[in-house]
């Protein structure tokens, strides 16, 4: 039986080396570049959500708006490199002063203070989805930042990606 042996050019092997060790850095910063486009995009929509179509004034404190940001890259138990995009916990006003009754407690212990439970993902939720206890229509502004980011979030993961790997 014939024997064919192919060889690669000394100087290719080399390349795919480098790149095989420099590929969890490039997937990285790819994926840390299509975050900052997304979260840019949720920061947009967000901004033009926020105090929109209330039924009172709004007492917006900018609070939510600064909490969103991006998390650190994670790789799951499968493998995937991910950058989370959500709002900071907690709250930085999360206690009132409670009106006290006469020998009754509140659920903190405390008895001055009421520790509110409402998170900026709770408030960011209600924005998304509505609320029908409140008259509050949903504003959607989660699912319109991704379907409009969507493609400049490829683009710029591609940048990336070609601009790494070229010798």
């Amino acid at each position: 039986m014939a024997k064919c042996t192919v060889t690669l050019p000394d100087g290719m092997i080399a390349e795919i080396e480098a790149l095989q060790r420099a590929t969890n850095d490039i997937l990285q910063e790819a994926v840390v570049a299509g975050g900052n486009v997304a979260v840019e995009a949720v920061r947009t929509e967000l901004a033009a959500v926020i105090g929109q179509g209330t039924a009172f004034d709004s007492r917006t404190t900018g609070e939510l708006f600064n909490s969103l940001g991006a998390s650190p890259v994670d790789t799951s138990n499968k493998g995937d490199v991910n950058v989370h995009i959500g709002f900071n916990e907690p709250r930085r006003i999360q206690y009132a002063q409670n009106t006290k009754r006469k020998g009754r407690k509140t659920r903190s212990g405390s008895g001055d203070r009421s520790y509110y439970t409402i998170t900026n993902a709770m408030i960011a939720n209600v924005l998304e989805h509505g609320k029908r206890s409140a008259n509050q229509d949903p504003t959607k502004f989660l699912e319109r930042a991704r379907r409009k980011s969507a493609a400049a979030v490829r683009a710029a993961m591609l940048e990336v990606l070609e601009r790494r790997m070229k010798p």
